[in-house]
């Protein structure tokens, strides 16, 4: 089958306390710290075999995630500029949907013919974050597309348990569009699982900043709306993307150098500040003084972006203020793709204005080179 392989050189930074683990796996804990000069090309591959516990996918919708674009980009040393565990060479690619074309004898909760959803946060379930119900804090956590072979293929092999049925959106829209806002449940699923498993929620009425309008950004959007937020403001460098997340259900969005972002907070909340700030720019060297200024008494901070660097945080203000700040990763657990999907097939989040382009298989490489120019919402490769 054809799938997109990401290979590259395997060179720790000098002072990167590289673990035994690493070494004898190849797989890195940070993979910008381990993993230089990356090259992507589509390839012919095998189809790998299928576990008893296991489902193989005919992919129908893949999107590129913007950590996807961080595999290809380097830094000046020629780093991958993506943060989290990888092992390579990968098929990348990990926010997908597709039909159930084979199921492992052991598999009873899904059916050849289904289409399905799936989780790209592989846990364990036996690990104590595991059994505590932190999944995407797994201590054996693989990360499809990063350190398990990815969707950016015809076919992908992953465990049931990690599929969520398409059904509720397959017979009231068809399969294609049931597919392609498939696809767009692992970002948004991001975005829920931030909001309203890592954060809390929040009151009914409360508004919201989201700051950074890629697609993550975007999704948070309709998430916060559904939980009721009263009014949301949203910050891009990026001109389409401010659009995008108009379009989305912002009732403001803004170039953040068009003006003070947390002096235009502060004056449209009558000085009060947002209650829920989301932080999907991953530059929370620049996002988080703002995002302190303008902060509602009992404020949360949901910082979703990852970049490896460290950021400022004035910790006086979180005890002035009785602020939270909650760090959150991934989207398993927590009911999120069922809540999702729910939600989608009601009609109360609409998350297709995000699709902005569609590439075929063949075309993956064009799609990687156009995300990088960071305009899209959300790009997506169909078979």
């Amino acid at each position: 089958m054809r799938a997109l392989i990401l290979d590259g050189t395997w060179d720790p930074r000098p002072g990167y306390p590289l673990t035994d683990d690493e070494t004898r796996r190849r797989r890195a804990r940070v993979a910008s710290q381990v993993w230089r000069h990356p090259a992507a090309a589509l390839a012919e591959v095998d189809d790998p075999p299928l576990a008893d516990d296991e489902v193989r996918v005919q992919v129908g919708a893949c999107g590129v995630c913007g950590s996807d674009t961080h595999c290809v980009e380097t830094d000046e040393q020629g780093y991958l500029r993506f943060s989290g565990p990888t092992r390579l060479p990968v098929v990348l690619g990990h926010e997908y949907a597709g039909e159930v074309v084979e199921i492992g004898a052991a598999v009873t909760a899904v059916a050849v013919g289904d289409l399905v959803a799936a989780e790209g946060m592989l846990w364990c379930g036996l690990c104590e974050p595991c059994r505590s119900g932190l999944p995407n804090q797994c201590v054996r956590l693989e990360m499809l597309g990063f350190s398990a072979p990815g969707a950016f293929a015809e076919r992908v092999v992953t465990r049931e348990r990690y599929c969520w049925s398409l059904a509720a959106l397959r017979e009231p829209l068809g399969d294609e569009r049931a597919l392609e806002l498939g696809a767009l449940l692992e970002p948004a699923g991001c975005s829920y699982n931030g909001l309203y498993v890592a954060a809390g929620g929040f009151r009914p009425g409360a508004t919201a900043v989201i700051w950074g309008a890629g697609p993550i950004g975007l999704a948070a959007i309709p998430v916060a709306l559904a939980g009721g937020a009263s009014r949301i403001w949203a910050f891009d460098p990026i001109p389409e993307r401010v659009a995008l997340a108009r379009a989305m259900g912002a009732d403001d969005a803004f170039d953040p150098a068009d003006g003070d972002p947390a002096a235009r907070i502060l004056e449209q909340t009558g000085g009060r500040g947002a209650d829920v700030h989301v932080e999907c720019a991953g530059a929370a060297a620049q996002t988080f003084p703002a995002i302190e200024r303008c902060l509602a008494p009992a404020g949360k901070v949901i910082y979703l972006g990852r970049t490896g660097e460290r950021a400022p945080v004035e910790a006086d203000r979180y005890v002035t203020g009785a602020h939270a700040l909650v760090g959150s990763r991934g989207h398993a657990g927590g009911g999120v793709f069922p809540s999702l999907i729910r939600l989608v097939a009601a009609g109360r989040i609409d998350l297709g204005p995000m699709i902005t382009a569609r590439f075929g298989l063949g075309e993956v490489l064009a799609a990687l080179e156009r995300s990088r120019a960071r305009t899209d919402g959300k790009i997506l490769v169909r078979p």
